[in-house]
């Protein structure tokens, strides 16, 4: 999920210092903290701040209002298509979650804004992936339309490998993997969340670890499933209970479904 306001997303050696910055808080659960490093007057920025924010939405189920007032503002400072492209995900984004939630029925807005996105953002330009990938999210949680949320996360996936997007994979695999668990395919299903679980491990994306280490241990036998659930309930608890969803998975006995 790169930026063009800055060199790199923070996830490599050379990338630019502030983009790391803000990766490791980020990583950490600390959304506002990272968000409030950005520059405040550049559409690439303004993107980036209301991404954060839009991600601690769905991660702690707080923080609406920051975030559609990031929001608003990137929509303001967009210029191009692919600025407008990419607010316009955003906003589609945070209407999905808010109705994933229960905070208030936006499936309308999420529709018809990651519909202005994709004809916004050009086939093959590196935020087609993203799109692809929420558009997924919204097929398959809210639409429950399971063949178009894997048509989705496998175009998502494809953009992913081509741009070198490796957090991103990390959703893609993930979320494969648990429609290939609901088909039945357990060793399809274990590979894609041990993947998922290996990326974020590399990245160091730690608000991301439990729920991948939660999804591998639903495809395990005891005692790693046992062990695995027990390393899930530690970082859970090291970032102050979120994600938030996770906490119906960690306690027995184990129910609800991953959302991220």
């Amino acid at each position: 999920m790169a930026h063009t306001a800055m060199s790199g997303n923070g996830t490599t050696a050379g990338d630019d210092p502030l983009q790391t910055a803000v990766w490791r808080l980020r990583s950490r659960a600390c959304w506002a903290d990272a968000a409030a490093l950005l520059p405040p007057d550049s559409p690439g920025a303004a993107l980036q701040r209301a991404m954060l924010l839009v991600e601690r939405c769905l991660y702690t189920e707080r923080g609406w209002a920051d975030a559609e007032d990031a929001l608003r503002t990137a929509e303001a400072l967009a210029h191009t298509d692919e600025e407008r492209g990419a607010a316009a995900c955003e906003r589609g984004q945070l209407a999905y979650a808010a109705t994933l939630h229960g905070v208030r029925d936006r499936v309308d807005e999420a529709r018809a804004a990651l519909g202005r996105a994709a004809a916004l953002i050009p086939p093959g330009a590196a935020g087609r992936a993203l799109l692809d990938f929420r558009r997924g999210l919204l097929a398959e949680n809210l639409s429950r339309s399971p063949q178009a949320a894997r048509a989705a996360y496998r175009r998502a996936h494809a953009g992913a490998t081509a741009h070198a997007d490796p957090l991103l994979l990390s959703f893609t695999w993930r979320h494969l993997a648990g429609l290939a668990l609901r088909d039945g395919e357990l060793a399809e299903a274990r590979h894609g969340f041990a993947e998922s679980l290996r990326i974020r491990e590399e990245l160091g994306y730690l608000v991301g670890t439990a729920p991948a280490l939660v999804s591998l241990a639903d495809t395990e036998e005891e005692p790693a499933a046992s062990r695995l659930r027990e390393e899930a309930r530690r970082l859970f608890r090291l970032l102050g209970g979120v994600p938030t969803w996770l906490a119906a998975q960690l306690a027995p006995p184990t129910a609800g479904t991953a959302t991220a």
